[in-house]
């Protein structure tokens, strides 16, 4: 009996343990009520969103690449030569710009911060994919808004690119548009342009020649351009578009520590067909803002560069509510 009782208990904990764990967001397909542990396997009906407005931006930002909120603003850059960053009003209206002396722009792609500093990142590499000088500019805030910006350097390699052979163009695994700053690290995600996946990878913030460490891989079926991390609420938001120009943010959240594709995966389509979506920026995880280059097609189509706000109250508003408690 003994031994029938101990079978049973054990039977009786594992079953108890398979429950606990499963999709534990209510706005998915497949939310169970009893999980308690999130194993990211959440599914989600297909969803495309229009924005609240659209407007277009001043051609000074036709090549507009990276968007954070700072300070009742948004900031901006252009991904080609020009070495200024650009505040704007949150109807895209340009406030001021700060020249960043002493720097290239041979692609900056993206712009990400923390509490102290801007980080720039000039890593785009989609021409061969063999760029040798990949680095991140770090720009102190209080020193760019007095207009003498202290800026260093982030140098680093990927440590999984083993040999550097000349790709053509757009068809490489190392290049990247995304990034995101928490408390210690950076983290990089990746724009593959033949699989359409893209790379995690981890870094030091702090200036140096650095390894980025291949941390996991997630299929979104589509090219990522930029991202938006909200740390203390476990929520980034990775935007990019298809290669038919088809926009869409995919949101990441719920996931355990710094291991971001272990939670609730989430892929909201975009009504902006032909938009080459570059930046997003939050304030609260609930609204977002996100930028489009210029773009031509002739003789059919011609986006201009436009700022949009999104409003994704309806699905997100439950994860945030239960986050507060």
């Amino acid at each position: 009996m003994r031994k029938a009782g101990l079978f049973l208990f054990i039977f009786i904990s594992l079953s108890a343990k398979a429950q606990l764990s499963g999709c534990t967001d209510a706005m998915a397909k497949n939310y169970n009520p009893t999980a308690v542990l999130n194993d990211g396997s959440c599914v989600y009906e297909n969803t495309k969103i229009t924005p609240v407005f659209s407007i277009t931006l001043s051609d000074t930002l036709n090549e507009t690449s990276g968007l954070v909120y700072y300070d009742k603003q948004l900031w901006s850059h252009n991904d080609d030569t020009d070495t200024h960053i650009y505040a704007l009003d949150t109807l895209g209206k340009i406030t001021n710009r700060y020249p960043l002396k002493g720097v290239k722009n041979n692609d900056w792609e993206e712009l990400s911060q923390d509490s102290a500093y801007f980080y720039m990142g000039n890593f785009g590499n989609n021409v061969s994919g063999i760029r040798n000088d990949l680095h991140i500019l770090r720009i102190e805030k209080n020193s760019l808004k007095a207009n003498d910006p202290q800026i260093d350097t982030i140098a680093f390699q990927y440590s999984n690119q083993i040999e550097f052979i000349r790709a053509k163009a757009n068809t490489t695994d190392f290049d990247c548009e995304a990034f995101i700053v928490g408390k210690d690290s950076i983290y990089i995600f990746t724009k593959q342009w033949t699989s359409k996946k893209t790379a995690l990878y981890a870094l030091p913030k702090q200036p140096g020649n650095h390894t980025a460490q291949f941390k996991s891989e997630l299929d979104t079926n589509g090219l990522i351009t930029g991202a938006t991390y909200l740390e203390d609420k476990k929520l980034i938001a990775l935007c990019g578009y298809s290669k038919q120009l088809k926009p869409f943010v995919y949101l990441l959240y719920d996931y355990k520590e710094n291991d971001f594709f272990s939670g609730n995966k989430r892929k909201i389509n975009l009504a902006l067909p032909y938009h080459q979506v570059e930046g997003i920026a939050t304030q609260n995880g609930l609204q977002y803002y996100i930028s489009n280059e210029y773009f031509r097609l002739k003789p059919i189509i011609n986006t201009p560069q436009q700022l949009h706000l999104l409003d994704l109250n309806t699905l997100l508003q439950l994860y945030l509510n239960k986050e507060n408690h």
